[in-house]
């Protein structure tokens, strides 16, 4: 296992209480695991895979159904890297024939709408789990009678697993491969993801391989369920895995928002970057209690969350008859979950999403990672000076010519004189300006204390993007630092 002692340790006990806190009960056999961008730190197993008295593996193969989006998405965007794909184009260039009607007229979808879930499609996760294995052929009939929408194309969210289909069917049109074929070359064999397969078939008889489950009755008997099939739908949702091979597919992905991309020339880090941001919107809902979020979306292949308190977080669920699945990581950090349960009724999300907001919270994560530009850091160190020495600010050099016009100086002296009559005066020892940073909203951003003899001021000032960047807004505050950003960047300077 990699990741330092301290987070492995926090991970352990995440897990240990996620798990005792999930009814995995309903389920014969659960892995759930938490990793960072090293692999896997800290998993579990529960119960017996085929309940045949073996129990549950960490190379335990589970199905991960919905979950196999990811990777039909990262083949279309490998493609569009290459000028050979264009999600802006409509489907009707790649794949001719399928028609889509909305109130009884023809409409245009395009390839990104589909992999979006924002084509217009309806929602059809009953009836895709039981077509997972239909041929090319019966889908290509469907798509010629036509299909009917209940949204104007790229008005809103509706998860769609035949429209996603779709895509495969461009992708194969442009490689004259099936989609299946080309995930292998060029992401299962490069990355070394072993384990993870389309079909049952494909794994030697006697592999660890986990059986699906049926339960009626809250986990009391188990119905055995056969492998549903692997057609012209497996591109969205027949692929098997274990959570190794999954730690290592999502660090790949979360590996595009850092500074150092693994394995760029398996597919570029803008890629990663576009299949990890909204391009549909999602009503928040009920997120329930182990998550606060601010907003919620689909990307390309994977929904993506803006957790109050975590920042942003990458994840996808997958369902099938038999089986459930989860994966989520926070894209600052790196440091994710991954949770399989061989019964369709185990809340493989909420245990994964409980197990992750634990370990997060033991180790301090930062919600995001934000550098602030050179200018950024400069201009509020000037004024930091500034305010400490009670100089004045129109000669600072780094203010914008509304900043005074806003608020004049003499009467932002005034106000930082009243601050002070409650906090005592600005003590004369100051620690380094970088260790009084605290927090950044993006480059551009800046909050930092000033210490006084009975509290802290806090300071903020944001820049407008010229050529030579300005601060455009300054506010100095007493607040407590927690009642100004609930989120907690981390700042990387330099």
């Amino acid at each position: 296992m990699g990741g330092s002692p301290r987070i492995v340790a926090a991970a352990k006990g995440a897990l240990d209480e996620a798990a005792a806190a999930a009814a995995t009960e309903v389920a014969p056999a659960v892995s759930v695991a938490l990793f960072d961008r090293t692999g896997i730190i800290a998993w579990r197993g529960i119960g017996e895979p085929r309940r045949d008295g073996d129990a549950t593996a960490r190379d335990t193969v589970f199905r991960i159904a919905s979950m196999s989006k990811s990777f039909l998405a990262a083949t279309a965007l490998a493609l569009s890297d290459e000028g050979r794909l264009d999600l802006n184009r409509d489907l009707d260039e790649y794949v001719p024939g399928v028609l889509f009607r909305w109130q009884g007229e023809a409409r245009q979808v395009t390839v990104g709408e589909l992999l979006a879930n924002r084509s217009g499609m309806p929602e059809d996760n009953a009836y895709g789990d039981r077509a997972l294995g239909v041929t090319r052929e019966e889908i290509a009939a469907l798509g010629e009678h036509g299909f009917e929408l209940t949204a104007l194309p790229g008005e809103k969210y509706q998860y769609s697993n035949i429209g996603m289909s779709y895509v495969g069917r461009a992708i194969e049109a442009v490689t004259g491969n099936t989609v299946e074929s080309e995930v292998r070359s060029r992401f299962l064999g490069p990355l070394g993801l072993d384990s993870t397969r389309y079909e049952a078939g494909e794994y030697v008889p006697g592999h660890d391989l986990a059986h699906g489950f049926r339960t009626f009755d809250d986990g009391a008997s188990f119905v055995p369920e056969p492998f549903v099939g692997s057609g012209a739908l497996a591109c969205i949702g027949a692929l098997f895995s274990t959570v190794d091979d999954i730690a290592a597919w999502s660090a790949f992905l979360a590996s595009g928002f850092s500074v150092a991309p693994l394995r760029p020339e398996v597919l570029s880090a803008h890629s990663r970057r576009e299949m990890q941001r909204v391009h549909a919107v999602i009503p928040v809902g009920d997120a329930g209690p182990y998550r606060d979020l601010a907003a919620l979306g689909y990307g390309y292949g994977l929904a993506v969350e803006h957790d109050r308190q975590h920042g942003r977080i990458a994840q996808h669920s997958g369902g099938l008859p038999g089986f459930s699945s989860h994966m989520r990581w926070q894209l600052a950090t790196g440091i994710g979950a991954v949770a399989f349960g061989n019964s369709d009724v185990f809340r493989t999300e909420r245990l994964a999403a409980d197990a992750l907001v634990r370990v997060l919270a033991a180790v301090d994560a930062p919600a995001e990672e934000t550098r602030p530009w050179p200018a950024t850091l400069n201009a509020a160190e000037v004024l930091d000076a500034a305010i400490r020495h009670n100089t004045t600010f129109a000669d600072t050099g780094v203010l914008a010519t509304n900043v005074l016009l806003d608020v004049p100086e003499p009467v932002r002296r005034a106000r930082i004189d009243a601050l002070l009559a409650d906090i005592g005066p600005i003590s004369a020892g100051q620690s380094a300006f970088a260790s009084r940073i605290h927090s950044a909203d993006d480059a551009a951003h800046l909050r930092w204390s000033i210490a006084c003899d009975r509290g802290e001021l806090f300071c903020e000032v944001r820049l407008i993007g010229l050529a030579e960047p300005l601060v455009q807004s300054l506010s100095v505050t007493s607040a407590e630092a927690s009642e100004l950003d609930g989120r907690r960047p981390r700042v990387i300077i330099g």
